[in-house]
């Protein structure tokens, strides 16, 4: 697999706008916080923050599946086995969390 041309390449700027969105709803949490408000809407936020990143790690997942894993089956099979093995490992991280 190219180093420099990951699976989410495409998706790259979309990410970065995503990322970018849910840093400013940290820092909003933060200012909530900070300013002593209802302890209810700040969990509502941190909900929506977690929502926003799960949303994140689901395109990212996607995108290795339909690049990095489809390259390494035109690989071979031990290098779609690793592949497989370790977006098997990642979702079982994302469904724990």
């Amino acid at each position: 697999m190219n180093a420099t041309h990951h699976g989410y390449a495409d998706d790259q700027k979309k990410i970065i706008a995503r990322l970018n969105r849910i840093e400013g709803q940290v820092r909003g949490i933060r200012q909530m916080t900070e300013n002593g408000e209802y302890c209810i809407d700040i969990l509502t936020q941190i909900s929506a923050v977690n929502s926003a990143l799960k949303s994140v790690a689901l395109l990212l997942v996607d995108d290795h599946l339909n690049h990095c894993v489809k390259e390494a089956i035109e690989e071979g099979r031990e290098v779609s086995e690793a592949r497989i093995a370790e977006a098997s490992a990642a979702i079982a991280r994302l469904v724990k969390s």
